[in-house]
Parts: structure tokens; C-alpha cells; sequence
């Protein structure tokens, strides 16, 4: 079991407080697993003992008549002794149970518990949890292995491979958990990743919004993946749709690019505009919640790469604590704009800076920008001049490896 330490260190300072800790997440991306490592965590250093916390798993048989409110309020009651000082409470996948919400607002008002909750679903925040505790929660964004972690677990597990070679795995296979209990054959994690494809469009998004036109969602889903990294918009997605002699409103497509992102399955990153200071209404960008997806569906090719560096570099941000958004500097685009308090980040990722073309190409949106912030350019060469103008470069791998950013 890998130690997912930053996470840690992000609940810690909430731990005993009178805040519900909400880790979201996509399915099989480690909240299960980091739900044990806090239990952990309170037995070794908060002197908590077995007695004083309840686990509930929606995902297990055992909690199955746990389904509404109500059954989750009188299961906790029961199982809260009357001398206990505090009962340290977890339920994974949340979202299951119905209009849990109240039973949650109920005991965070009873200051009896203390409330760790997961959820694989983002309206778990968007509008239950945002509007019935405003002010009352901290969400914890858990994303699937970065490269750093993915690294660390391959070490650990003595697969032995090279940073090439696990990187090369890493671009491939992406980061879910799940895949290093498997032999790394190719049918194999694919059928792993085609598995869990399946029940997360299934689960969070077919039954949960009663989608009639799987098919059609399937073929908007592809898209998405086949066109990773690249400015979309819904009516570019209509009319690749009317293409293949189908039709679809511009309506329907947004509705289900809303689901996948509610169901934490991709990321929309919205266009800034540097020079305007405001962000833009149209053509963003869409990322996966695990490069392994593209695998899973459409395959591996090495055609996409640059959509799947954009992506590696997007989890790792976000694991990072960053908000993102995409650059528009005049006509020029910078792959990510990161921010994390007063810190700001200007990034351009591309597979080699090969020639002078794509050296200036890369570098040119980033000369542009006239503030004191770090410009940093990613690329998968080796011995490239660090210093280019006061831009920094970086071999993509080691800055994925690194422990901070800069």
C-alpha cells in the first residue's frame, strides 16, 4: 500500500474539527484505500481505537440496506456509544445513498462525529454538499497516481524498470491503482481499464442521469478521448456527430460532456485570456482523469502524445493543489496557466523541441507575457539549454519526479 502523503497532509490540520472531510474522486482512484490510511493515522497518533470509528462501504453487500437518509442516520445512532467523546464516522461512495445529505448536516449539528465521507461524482460538492453546508466542509481532490507515485510503487513492487521504461508504462497504462496487482501485459490491463470504463459510464452516468442514447454518449465520450488536449467546443462535437450521419443537438452534447465531468471522468480547462485578464466563454480543452482511458478505448498510438503529455502534466498540477486554466495571449496559446495562492505558473508542454521552429513556436506565447511569474517549458529531450530568454526548461520526466515544482 502506497502512502498517498500529500493527501495526508491535507486532511491533518481538519482532523477532530467540526468540518465534514470530503475526498472526491473517480472511481478506483485510492479513496478506499486513503480512508485506511487516515484510520491509521488516528490510531497511531490520536489514540482512536476500533470502538470509536464506523466505516461504512456502500460499495459492500454488508451495508446494502443502507439506502436513504434515514437508514444511514439510525445505523450511525445505533452503533454510537453514549460515553464516547467522539465517534470518527467514514462512508465511502456516499452518493449512493439517498439524500444522504440530511443525515450528514444532522450529525455535523450533533457534534458527536467526526465526518470523513468519498464520493466519485462532483455534484457531491456542486450543489448538495456546497448548498446544504456552505462553509461547513473541506474537499479533498484525489487524483489517480501521478508519475512520481506510479515510479515509487514500481520500485516497490521490484518490477525494476528504468525511468524510461516506467514512464513509457506510465503514458500507457496511466495511474490507477489497480493495475499493479496485475502482470503488465497488455490484454490484460486493458481488460482491467475497459472494466472500469464501463462501470463508470454505466454507473455514474447512464443510470444516474437515465440516458436513453448510450450509443450516442459512447460516440461523444471517444471524441472527447480521441481529441484530448485539443480546443473543442460542443458544436465541433455536433457536427463530427452529423458527420457520421447522426444527429445530435449542440444541447445534447453539452448535457453529456456535463456528465462525464460531473462523474469526475474528464476535466474542463477553460480559456484566459493573459492580455484581457478574463476568462473566455468558448472553445476549451478537455482532459481525461486517467491517461489509461485512451488505451482502454481507441488505443495506444503514439500519434497522440502531445495530448497525452498535456494530460500527465494537468493531474499533476491538480495533485499539486493548482487551479488551471489554458493561456490565450493574443493569437498564441500557453498550454496551462497554474495557480496556488500567490503563486503562478506559466507552462508549455511539447514532446521534443527538435528545431528552431518549435523552439521559437514554443517559446514565443511565453516570451510575450511580461510579469515576474516562472515560465516553464516540458519536453521529453535530453541536455536542452536550461536557460532560453529567462524561460526555464525542464526534461518532462524529472519535473514529474521532482518533489516541488521549482
Amino acid at each position: 500500500m502506497l502512502q498517498r502523503n500529500q493527501y495526508i497532509e491535507e486532511v491533518k490540520p481538519f482532523i477532530g474539527k467540526p468540518v465534514i472531510k470530503a475526498i472526491t474522486g473517480v472511481r478506483r482512484s485510492g479513496k478506499s484505500t486513503f480512508l485506511q490510511q487516515i484510520i491509521n493515522l488516528l490510531e497511531s497518533n490520536y489514540k482512536a481505537n476500533a470502538n470509536n470509528i464506523i466505516y461504512i462501504n456502500k460499495e459492500l453487500i454488508e451495508f446494502d440496506n443502507i439506502k436513504t437518509y434515514l437508514d444511514l442516520y439510525k445505523y450511525v445512532k445505533s452503533k454510537i456509544k453514549i460515553k464516547q467523546r467522539i465517534t470518527y464516522l467514514f462512508i465511502d461512495e456516499i452518493q449512493e445513498i439517498q439524500k444522504w445529505e440530511k443525515a450528514i448536516a444532522s450529525l455535523l449539528a450533533e457534534k458527536k462525529s467526526d465526518i470523513y465521507i468519498t464520493g466519485s461524482n462532483a455534484r457531491l460538492l456542486s450543489s448538495e454538499l456546497a448548498t446544504l453546508l456552505a462553509g461547513r466542509y473541506v474537499e479533498i481532490k484525489m487524483q489517480t497516481f501521478t508519475f512520481r507515485e506510479f515510479k515509487e510503487l514500481t520500485d516497490k513492487s521490484g518490477r525494476g524498470l528504468t525511468i524510461d521504461k516506467a514512464f513509457n508504462s506510465y503514458i500507457r497504462y496511466g495511474g490507477f491503482p489497480g493495475i499493479h496487482m496485475l502482470e503488465w501485459d497488455d490484454v490484460a490491463v486493458r481488460q482491467y481499464l475497459q472494466a472500469l470504463y464501463s462501470t463508470i459510464i454505466l454507473k455514474d452516468v447512464v443510470v444516474r442521469y437515465n440516458i436513453r442514447d448510450a450509443y450516442m454518449l459512447e460516440n461523444i465520450t471517444e471524441y472527447l478521448i480521441s481529441n484530448c488536449g485539443n480546443i473543442t467546443s460542443s458544436n465541433k462535437i455536433s457536427d463530427f456527430i452529423k458527420s457520421q450521419k447522426r444527429k445530435v443537438s449542440i444541447e445534447t452534447v453539452q448535457n453529456y460532456i456535463s456528465y462525464l465531468c460531473n462523474a469526475l471522468f474528464a476535466y474542463q480547462i477553460k480559456r484566459y485570456d493573459i492580455k484581457g485578464k478574463r476568462l473566455l466563454e468558448s472553445l476549451e480543452k478537455y482532459f481525461l482523469c486517467d491517461v489509461g482511458f485512451r488505451f482502454a478505448t481507441i488505443g495506444y498510438s503514439p500519434d497522440g502524445i502531445s495530448g497525452q503529455l498535456e494530460n500527465i502534466v494537468l493531474l499533476e498540477l491538480l495533485s499539486r493543489g493548482y487551479k488551471v486554466h489554458i493561456g490565450k495571449m493574443q493569437e498564441l496559446e500557453v498550454d496551462f496557466i497554474a495557480e496556488k495562492g500567490v503563486e503562478k505558473l506559466y507552462l508549455q508542454v511539447c514532446s521534443t523541441l527538435k528545431d528552431q521552429k518549435v523552439i521559437d513556436r514554443e517559446y514565443k506565447s511565453l516570451e510575450n507575457i511580461k510579469n515576474h511569474f516562472p515560465k516553464i517549458v516540458l519536453s521529453l529531450d535530453e541536455g536542452f539549454d536550461t536557460s532560453y530568454k529567462g524561460i526555464k526548461w525542464f526534461n518532462l520526466k524529472d519535473f514529474l519526479l521532482k518533489s516541488t515544482i521549482l
